[in-house]
């Protein structure tokens, strides 16, 4: 690998990294936000900022962390992974079957957590190795996965106890383990993404691939990884939920997720289409959805009207990426010009 191509992909990702100005603009706002709409539901409900509630929200929004990290290296090289929803409620129905069948617990985790990664393997191959579609290869998938989910059984595992029960409602030095490990896994996808050549090579990924690729990665075999990586992360979610809930139901464990988690990586500023994005903005667009719905949940808002509300700031958001994205555009023609 050549010293230029090597400082070509540097180049690049360090840019993406950067973004453009009114990116940065758009952070500061949706921040500015977060920090309204928490002040709004402070004064609106008055049991929203005590600490069991603050620790609610740190505990609904923590799988929704864990799958959003993984989920945001794959946006970021260009690409998208709309079956974890799926692929959660797969492995918290096998990890729950298991379980009841008599397997011991952490066992069953570890294989809930091998059947996520094998779905994010056969999406890594498909989109990655045979350069098809990532939205149709990952819709199928959803739809596939959903139904073994329900074919692996019919009546919903429940009553885990043990080690499950210490994962989904247990703690740790006053920490709830499910808060932990969503921490655990938010420092690994930091340090990967922001102090690893790999990092580096993501966002090269999703700048340009051909650089990339000339520059000596394997870019398949990247692509290849991230999803593996978010096909586990949706398995260890579904154990997580499962010991949670104490119960996996195969119709609606993860129904919808996939859309929740797309809302939060895009609201946190990682481009759709690719190269850009930080993991602090991962944590910003999790905490805004976390506190959103526990919010409207304190004012007794219908299921309905929080779905509302989801979809209108996913809008807003992909609306903000595309405003951004056209000014960046025109911010470049007028230097070419200049």
């Amino acid at each position: 690998m050549s010293n230029d191509t090597t400082t070509l992909t540097k180049t690049s990702a360090v840019g993406a990294l950067r973004g453009d100005l009114v990116q940065r603009v758009i952070r500061y706002v949706l921040f500015a936000g977060f920090i309204a709409m928490v002040i709004f539901f402070s004064v609106a409900a008055p049991r929203f900022l005590t600490y069991g509630n603050i620790i609610n929200i740190a505990l609904s929004s923590a799988i929704l962390l864990i799958i959003s990290v993984p989920f945001a290296l794959v946006v970021i090289t260009g690409k998208v992974d709309l079956s974890v929803g799926s692929t959660l409620g797969l492995s918290g129905v096998v990890t729950g079957v298991l379980i009841t069948g008599g397997t011991d617990w952490l066992t069953a985790a570890v294989l809930g957590i091998v059947v996520g990664a094998l779905v994010g393997a056969a999406n890594g191959a498909m989109i990655s190795v045979l350069n098809l579609s990532p939205i149709v290869v990952t819709l199928g998938m959803l739809q596939v996965v959903r139904g073994i989910a329900e074919r692996v059984t019919t009546q919903p595992p429940s009553g885990f106890g043990g080690g499950m029960a210490f994962l989904g409602r247990g703690t740790l030095f006053g920490i709830p383990v499910l808060v932990g490990i969503a921490l655990l896994v938010l420092a690994a996808g930091i340090v990967f993404l922001h102090f690893s050549a790999s990092g580096r090579h993501v966002y090269g990924l999703g700048v340009n691939t051909e650089a990339t690729f000339l520059s000596g990665i394997n870019t398949r075999r990247l692509s290849f990884m991230t999803f593996v990586a978010v096909g586990a992360a949706a398995g260890l979610g579904g154990v997580l939920l499962a010991a949670r809930l104490d119960s996996a139901p195969p119709t609606t464990l993860g129904d919808g997720l996939e859309l929740q988690v797309l809302t939060a990586v895009l609201l946190g500023g990682i481009a759709f289409n690719g190269g850009r994005g930080t993991m602090f903005g991962v944590v910003l667009g999790v905490a805004f959805l976390g506190v959103l719905q526990n919010g409207l949940l304190l004012l007794n808002v219908s299921t309905s009207g929080q779905k509302l509300a989801t979809g209108a700031v996913l809008l807003i958001a992909a609306g903000l990426e595309e405003f951004g994205l056209k000014r960046g555009r025109m911010r470049a023609l007028i230097k070419r010009s200049a």
